[in-house]
């Protein structure tokens, strides 16, 4: 299909700068794990920090909109879609390195583009522990940085040494935990600096103990959590000292329908596509859950998810 007009007079440059690796008028559906949202005018893979730097570069002197998705699993693209550049990272920006190994601290570096579970199973066959209970979230190493991920009582961030990011001049930054504001689902970096990767310190222990941690973390998923339908895992933040699902539920909520979206049974901190769901189902079933949570408990619930902006207008 031939590109949408705020690209059409720069797609040439594009096809150029990512020769071979553009999709125009991608339907985002395809590349979010609610399997919601409209297409992108493009979508293009990054395989390198210098391809990326260089693409962001040429994005920033056109004005043309960016957005960098990962795996798509914490995100909520709109039915209209997205003007501009969608970029997906590629195989070069998901390298998994062990930095250094000392008598019990190992340190491992991974890069923005990887998946969660394929650095949990490159740590179990090395004896690397300290990352099981991230098992079972879908997203890459850049996405979970970002938003500081976290499950079980812990946060990406407890086992954080460093990070990488691209600078908007283009340079690779090397930033240690120490200098980074993290905190509950944030890492505190500036938006115009990109993760291009994470050092993570961990420690050496038996595989076979890591393997049993994964699998009881991977059995209590399943038990509490929906795995059947397409989400974005949990939709709301928890409140100071409560529980978002817990809120949701006390609100008789579970269960609750908005065309194709509906509040999971299962866990009702999580918005399930039943396999018909829009974006704006998904949208307004989140307006009525905050509303009737508000209503009942004084409580204002934020999404986790990021609700991203239709910038064409329409």
């Amino acid at each position: 299909m031939k590109p949408l007009s705020l690209l059409n007079s720069h797609a040439k440059d594009l096809e150029k700068i990512m020769a071979g690796k553009v999709m125009w008028n991608r339907p985002l559906a395809h590349h979010t794990t609610l399997r919601v949202g409209g297409p992108a005018e493009a979508v293009v893979t990054a395989d390198n920090a210098v391809e990326l730097a260089q693409l962001l570069s040429w994005l920033r002197v056109n004005d043309i909109p960016c957005h960098i998705i990962g795996n798509g699993s914490n995100i909520l693209v709109p039915d209209q879609g997205l003007a501009g550049v969608v970029v997906i990272l590629g195989k070069g920006l998901a390298t998994i390195d062990i930095v250094e190994a000392k008598e019990e601290q190992v340190l491992v570096q991974a890069g923005a583009g990887c998946r969660v579970g394929p650095l949990i199973s490159f740590c179990a066959e090395q004896g690397i522990s300290g990352l099981e209970f991230m098992v079972g979230i879908p997203g890459t190493i850049g996405g979970a940085i970002a938003m500081n991920a976290g499950c079980w009582g812990r946060e990406i961030g407890d086992v954080l040494y460093a990070v990488t990011v691209l600078n908007p001049a283009g340079e690779l930054v090397s930033r240690p935990r120490a200098d980074l504001n993290l905190s509950y689902r944030q890492w505190g970096g500036s938006k115009d600096t990109v993760i291009i990767g994470g050092i993570f310190a961990l420690t050496k222990a038996d595989p076979k103990k890591i393997r049993a941690a994964c699998r009881e973390y991977c059995r209590r998923r399943k038990e509490k959590q929906p795995s059947q339908m397409a989400s974005a895992g949990s939709f709301f933040k928890n409140p100071p000292g409560r529980a978002a699902g817990r809120l949701i539920e006390e609100a008789g909520l579970k269960g609750r329908r908005v065309g194709g979206a509906m509040v999971s049974p299962q866990h009702a901190n999580f918005i399930v596509n039943t396999g018909t769901a829009t974006a704006a189902d998904i949208l307004a079933l989140m307006k009525l859950v905050q509303k009737a949570v508000y209503d009942r408990s004084g409580i204002m619930l934020e999404p986790e998810v990021h609700i991203l902006s239709n910038n064409r207008g329409a």
